[in-house]
């Protein structure tokens, strides 16, 4: 499959109405510590916005509320992989993404035949507390060499500065959450993403 090279990462459908509108094409709905009630009309949400505007919707962690929900794409952690019934997952028709980290979580990625893999962080990020310390560019590479035909969306720390990078070792999709959602113009850098990551020359 193909990914768009631009991937926003948000934690609500107000994002995702505020900023897909602008031509965002993939984007993640990664809500945490929220009751079941209001994920779910968050996810109604997104749904119906990213229809609309012809946009790849992937949902974070809530497998059963994404196929309730007609979603067709979910995005995993390595924890909530281990939880999760991929044979449900799959009978539903969605499309699976999943987080590594290292090489042990890249085979145990491997072994539940994702859709695409993500590797992070790639540089330091402010995200969330990480285990890991900065992959580097180097080892999207090294990444992309093993996975072969499956997408490889990069993530953590990444600017539009830093964009070209990804793409030239290899990465299929950068994903953004921070440089978009805590910037002060959030719809300029948006766009600003759009023309970074759809103007690039192919490596390829």
């Amino acid at each position: 499959m193909t990914l768009d090279p631009f991937y926003l990462i948000v934690d609500s459908a107000a994002w995702i109405e505020r900023l897909v509108p602008l031509g965002v094409k993939l984007v993640q709905l990664r809500i945490k510590d929220r009751p079941p009630a209001e994920i779910r009309a968050d996810i109604r949400q997104a749904k119906a916005v990213c229809a609309a505007h012809g946009c790849q919707l992937i949902v974070n962690d809530y497998w059963k509320l994404a196929i309730e929900e007609g979603c067709d794409f979910i995005h995993l952690g390595q924890e909530d992989l281990a939880a999760a019934d991929l044979g449900a997952i799959r009978a539903a028709g969605l499309k699976l993404g999943l987080s590594t980290h290292d090489e042990a979580e890249l085979a145990t990625a491997l072994a539940a035949h994702p859709d695409y893999i993500a590797l992070g962080p790639i540089y330091p990020t402010v995200l969330k507390a990480m285990a890991w310390a900065p992959q580097g560019l180097e080892r999207i590479g090294q990444w992309k060499a093993k996975l072969r035909e499956i997408p490889l969306v990069a993530i953590g720390g990444l600017t539009v500065a830093r964009v070209a990078g990804v793409f030239e070792n290899g990465a299929d999709s950068a994903a953004v959450v921070t440089d978009i959602t805590r910037n002060p113009d959030p719809e300029s850098r948006t766009l600003e993403w759009i023309r970074a990551t759809h103007d690039r020359i192919p490596t390829n």
